[in-house]
């Protein structure tokens, strides 16, 4: 088996940029690529499909790579129509309340920003949620 395929510095900075910035988060190295956490609980995660694995990856996102791939967790009205959103959106089976994004040249950063912001809110504890900046 060769190297396992790693998420490009620029996405892991982008993400971080975002991430860094809400209330005692943690980064850190997942089994594969990167995740952020609050607490025991991760809100995102960062990896690279390629050649078919991870399997779970690789079909909820419906690709066998390469592919950068992005898992959230959302809630209500907007889990609701991200869960049914077609690609680049798709909903593993893992977590009721993640959602799932493959990043590629036509990702929109600033929606991410959002969806990032969400599911951090629905994450963390709410004393942490409110020393956020107003949304």
């Amino acid at each position: 088996m060769g190297e396992l395929a790693e998420v490009p510095d620029e996405v892991v900075d982008r993400l971080r940029a975002v991430c860094a910035a809400f209330p005692e988060v943690v980064e850190e190295r997942a089994w594969r690529g990167t995740r952020w956490r609050i607490r025991q609980r991760a809100f995102a995660h960062v990896l690279e499909v390629e050649d078919g694995n991870p399997p779970s990856y690789a079909r909820a996102a419906g690709t066998d790579g390469p592919a950068t791939v992005l898992t959230f967790r959302s809630a209500g009205p907007e889990l609701a129509a991200l869960s049914h959103a077609p690609h680049p959106f798709f909903k593993p089976a893992w977590a009721a309340n993640v959602v799932g994004l493959v990043l590629d040249d036509d990702t929109d950063w600033d929606e991410v920003a959002e969806l990032l912001t969400e599911s951090y809110r629905s994450s963390a504890p709410r004393k942490l949620v409110e020393r956020m900046s107003p949304a």
